[in-house]
């Protein structure tokens, strides 16, 4: 990654300061956008294994002379700890996928993003001893009220594909616990390597090995294939967001602790209403605001009681 080695070791400089605390909540709110562009390209116009399958193939042709050539080698016990990433991101893929193509996107992202803070709070206490403040326990109450209300009114009101509403949810649910577990797992592996770009170079190189060949023998099965053109630039695109999203959310948790940055991460379900209403067609409403108002609240009071 061009310019890696002096970013790499500023981040290590400023580990533990006050600096470092600033740094990491401009990157998670950042990841937050950045997550939610991410989300509505996998469910825009190509079928969401389509579009998952050409996106891991950029990234991880980009990645792949980074970690080969560029970045330092991982250490030996670092192998583990990829492989065990690499697994968790599957299943959590496969779920993702499986609730994108049952549900709306502006249904079942809330779900998804509304369950991960909480299990990753408790993961975060498990794994790294962090701990929250009353106020920041608060913060997370309003989020998860947001989320959680978001997701009951799209189960009273949406009537599009509501027969297949609860098991779009469902996997959408499932799709929340691993975010929950990559999310605090993955911080595990940035902390227990000496340069955090060697974590991000091999993840996204090992991370987007399988999916691109699920997807080739899918599109080969298709009757009616898509134009090669339109689904190869979604594809380049979604790779570099993929890049910028995920590493500013893994340099957060190194840098601050795991259980905010995924809190802060989570007011991506504001982004992603803007973008299903701008992008994709799929209506709104003052309650949705209002609920997808209580989320950013949320986060704004985790940040402020910290």
């Amino acid at each position: 990654m061009p310019g890696a080695a002096p970013v790499s070791a500023w981040i290590t400089a400023i580990e533990g300061t006050e600096v470092a605390g600033r740094v990491a909540l401009v990157l998670a709110l950042m990841a937050a956008v950045l997550h939610a562009v991410f989300g509505a390209l996998q469910k825009g116009r190509h079928d969401p294994l389509l579009a998952r399958g050409v996106i891991d193939a950029f990234y991880c042709l980009m990645a792949m002379p980074f970690a080969l050539f560029v970045v330092p080698w991982p250490e030996p016990h670092m192998w583990p700890i990829f492989a065990g990433a690499f697994v968790i991101h599957v299943f959590y893929k496969w779920s993702t996928l499986a609730a994108y193509r049952r549900g709306a996107y502006t249904v079942v992202y809330p779900v998804m993003r509304g369950t991960g803070p909480l299990f990753a709070i408790i993961g975060a206490y498990l794994l790294f001893g962090e701990t929250f403040a009353p106020l920041q326990w608060l913060g997370v109450a309003v989020l998860l009220a947001g989320l959680y209300g978001l997701a009951a009114y799209n189960m009273a009101h949406v009537t599009l594909d509501r027969d297949r509403l609860v098991p779009a949810l469902g996997f959408a649910l499932l799709t929340g616990l691993f975010v929950a577990l990559y999310t605090t797992y993955d911080a595990y592996g940035i902390r227990a390597t000496a340069d955090p770009f060697t974590f991000l170079a091999w993840f996204f190189f090992i991370d987007g090995l399988l999916f691109p060949v699920l997807a080739l023998r899918f599109y080969r099965r298709l009757p009616d294939r898509p134009p090669s053109g339109p689904l190869i630039a979604r594809g380049l695109f979604g790779a570099l967001v993929a890049f910028a999203s995920f590493g500013s959310i893994m340099l957060a948790t190194r840098l601050d602790n795991v259980g905010e940055a995924a809190v802060l991460r989570e007011t991506s379900t504001v982004f992603a209403a803007l973008i299903g209403w701008l992008f994709l067609g799929e209506r709104v409403g003052p309650r949705r605001l209002a609920l997808m108002g209580l989320i950013a609240a949320g986060a704004v009071i985790v940040e402020l009681g910290g």
